[in-house]
């Protein structure tokens, strides 16, 4: 028999005006014109880094960015617009909570609740607008064949949905079933979340005032790829009865695919993770692995020149040029260390904070080159 389990229609969901949001994006956001706040150490891996970004673009080799949502939060995200702009970033990878937080941010311009607070009044992670659109986004532009970031970017940077007509909607699923279409389950669960909350076909205006200030947004806009990499369960929007795991699962593989793509070309390149400290080392691991098992196929050699500039809080004592710390050891468990350790390639590890560094880095490139000589975009 089935277990029992909650009915997520019978959450009531809340307007995300009425939060008190903690964070307002004008008052925290860094502006790339300052120069950053002096700190020696920093201030040589950011140039380091910087170096070998300016070779990875000119061999053409891929330079990603994955991150956690502090950056986002911590109003960093205008250094990296400034690096999407210039060209130095190939690709962005983040969490299902970076995107909540961006969102949010491009909607609002406010963002992160008082999470104690509201689960105790029941009221966590039950905002309507946020868990609507976000989730209406993914269902709808799958459609469009993108994956779950750039369903996001494209809602951001076009402000707004647009509906299939039902009637449209239920023909072409009929016509995908007898085809045996790939879309065909993901039309048939927009046409049940249509049904189910009353929706009809047409543009749906949604108004993202600063825009200026969201990762996804600009990168629609540079024609930059932005995955989400999500966990069902772990973020807000899966409390909206218009939640569905099968459209945000298919979603996030489809974006795992892309950040697999991309990690292929990384020979010569940089992969650059802030402030993740489990989600970037278990998708790059994976997408390395496959990458790898698709180039042996082929007859080449397995991906080793690759850097990886790994940035988070936690100080490391253990000193990893000596291999892997035993498991008695705290440092054994540190997944942001032991697993890009085991990647191949060189790995430079820094303790400190996302948003100094990441300044540190855009003023080094800004230094490298003058901005008319900036290096083709990728598209």
């Amino acid at each position: 028999m089935p277990f029992p389990r909650l009915e997520p229609e019978r959450i009531r969901v809340h307007p995300l005006g009425e939060r008190m949001s903690k964070t307002a994006i004008r008052e925290v956001a860094v502006d790339p014109e300052q120069e950053p706040q002096e700190a020696p150490e920093i201030a040589v891996l950011a140039r380091e880094t910087a170096e070998r970004v300016l070779s990875a673009r000119a061999r053409g080799a891929s330079v990603i960015l994955a991150f956690g949502a502090h950056l986002i939060k911590n109003g960093a995200a205008p250094l990296v617009i400034r690096m999407m702009e210039e060209g130095w970033i190939t690709h962005l990878a983040t969490n299902g909570a970076g995107a909540i937080h961006d969102w949010e941010f491009a909607y609002q311009g406010r963002s992160e609740e008082d999470v104690r607070a509201n689960v105790a009044q029941g009221r966590f992670g039950t905002w309507d607008e946020t868990g609507r659109w976000l989730n209406l986004a993914v269902q709808v532009n799958l459609l469009r064949g993108m994956g779950y970031g750039e369903a996001i970017a494209a809602m951001i940077a076009e402000e707004g949905l647009l509906l299939p007509e039902t009637a449209v909607l239920e023909k072409e699923l009929q016509e995908n079933l007898r085809e045996n279409h790939p879309l065909a389950p993901a039309r048939a669960e927009l046409l049940t979340t249509m049904r189910s909350a009353g929706l009809h076909g047409g543009p749906v205006p949604i108004a993202h005032p600063h825009k200026e200030y969201s990762l996804f947004g600009q990168a629609f806009h540079f024609q930059l790829p932005v995955t989400v990499h999500c966990g069902i369960g772990y973020d807000i929007i899966y409390n909206h009865p218009l939640a569905n795991g099968a459209a945000l699962g298919r979603a996030s593989h489809q974006d795992f695919q892309i950040f697999a793509h991309a990690v292929a070309g990384l020979e010569d390149g940089l992969f650059l993770s802030i402030g993740s400290a489990i989600m970037a080392p278990q998708i790059f691991e994976k997408a390395l692995s496959a990458v790898n098992n698709l180039r042996l196929q082929e007859r080449q050699p397995i991906l080793t020149r690759h850097l990886m500039v790994i940035n988070d809080l936690q100080e490391s004592h253990w000193d990893w040029s000596r291999g892997e710390p035993p498991k008695n050891s705290p440092d054994y468990y540190l997944r942001f260390l032991k697993s890009f350790h085991r990647m191949g390639g060189s790995v430079r590890y820094i303790a400190a904070d996302n948003r100094l560094l990441l300044h540190h880095l855009y003023a080094a490139l800004r230094a490298s080159r003058p901005l008319s000589a900036t290096p083709e975009k990728s598209h």
